[in-house]
């Protein structure tokens, strides 16, 4: 925890000496990305730029539910080639088609879904092709 400001010592002394007492202990030395260039400098001034950060790093997605699914599906071709195992094509396969044929029952906000559910069967023998296991 840290310490309490001292009575009589100016805010600003005080957090200077905080910086450079860590400064000394190499405190800042062990920060992740220590030496290295800033990521995204290069790229114009965003003011959300920490809220679309934090977004990609937690794996949210601001689509609406329909987008996100068919995106879901778009990506599903890639998550099955990667796919260590064939109960790994089908468990990915068919969580995927769960969720479409419940968007299909019911419909979520946003533009037509325009999906079908995948042949899980077909998956797993392009799977096996793939490897060359037949």
């Amino acid at each position: 925890m840290t310490e309490r400001k001292p009575p009589g010592v100016s805010f600003e002394g005080w957090v200077d000496r905080q910086i450079q007492e860590a400064e000394q202990r190499g405190d800042f030395a062990r920060l992740p990305g220590f030496g290295k260039p800033m990521a995204g400098l290069e790229r114009p001034y965003d003011e959300a730029w920490w809220i679309k950060q934090k977004m990609q790093r937690e794996g949210v997605s601001m689509l609406p539910p329909a987008l996100a699914l068919r995106k879901e599906a778009e990506d599903a071709p890639a998550a099955v080639s990667a796919a260590r195992s064939v109960a790994e094509v089908r468990r990915v396969l068919t969580e995927l088609n769960e969720k479409i044929e419940r968007a299909i029952r019911r419909p979520p906000e946003g533009p037509p879904l325009n999906l079908k559910p995948f042949d899980v069967d077909e998956a797993v023998r392009a799977w096996r092709a793939e490897r060359g296991l037949g």
